[in-house]
């Protein structure tokens, strides 16, 4: 069976960071699990030790600089991306979203819970990828953190390096044309984000959409392009 790797991105989650742990590692699927201390100011790398987890620094801030790091130091096969501060993950959370995996049914997995969609999700994510990416809409929760796929596949993108990672993940993964598939996890509870901090997401997530749609267009003009001078 293929080994697998649970990164968990960390900045000043020591509040959280034990349940999650010890959640995820009642699961026998775990190889390991990779906590990415990204600058944290509070407690949390020792805490993440202390519960048994592989820890690395990420001087770096940003989610997508911990994620990167955190896929370059794994050492399994397939890797889990998971959330840092929720408590309450199922205890059979990572058995929903590894299963298509190990089944080979898909290639990447996208989470899906029972949670009313954010504000960043609903209000900016989910109208332009109706606009630029129509065919991602189907996913209900296209800016989850909580992912899974196969290392290979992840190594073959370029990461955003703040909140637009997760979403450019998607788009990426798609346009390379490998099997996806929504997973629901259940019900998750998890800290609400300040409007600063929203307004900080919407910029990230709106510019890793649009850059995304730009690329795929010249792209497109190119081909046309060369088709024309074929004639």
């Amino acid at each position: 069976m293929k080994t697998l790797t649970v990164v968990i991105p960390a900045r000043n989650e020591e509040m959280h960071i034990a349940n999650v742990i010890r959640n995820i590692s009642k699961c026998e699927l775990v190889s390991e699990i990779l906590v990415v201390n990204n600058n944290s100011k509070d407690n949390t790398r020792q805490v993440a030790l202390e519960n048994g987890a592989r820890v690395i620094n990420c001087k770096k801030v940003g989610k997508g600089y911990a994620m990167e790091m955190g896929l370059k130091h794994a050492r399994g096969e397939l890797i889990l991306f998971a959330d840092a501060d929720i408590d309450n993950y199922d205890e059979n959370f990572v058995i929903k979203m590894m299963t298509p995996l190990l089944k080979n049914r898909c290639d990447f997995v996208k989470s899906t819970f029972e949670r009313k969609a954010g504000r960043v999700t609903s209000l900016v994510a989910k109208p332009l990828l109706e606009l630029t990416f129509p065919e991602l809409c189907k996913y209900s929760q296209p800016l989850s953190g909580i992912i899974a796929g196969k290392k290979e596949y992840f190594e073959q993108i370029i990461f955003e390096k703040d909140y637009g990672v997760d979403v450019g993940i998607l788009i990426d993964l798609y346009n390379m044309g490998i099997r996806i598939r929504e997973v629901n996890i259940g019900n998750i509870e998890n800290d609400s984000q300040d409007w600063k901090n929203l307004i900080d997401m919407s910029r990230q997530v709106t510019a890793a959409i649009l850059k995304r749609a730009f690329l795929l267009e010249k792209r497109n003009e190119e081909i046309n392009l060369v088709s024309s001078l074929d004639y």
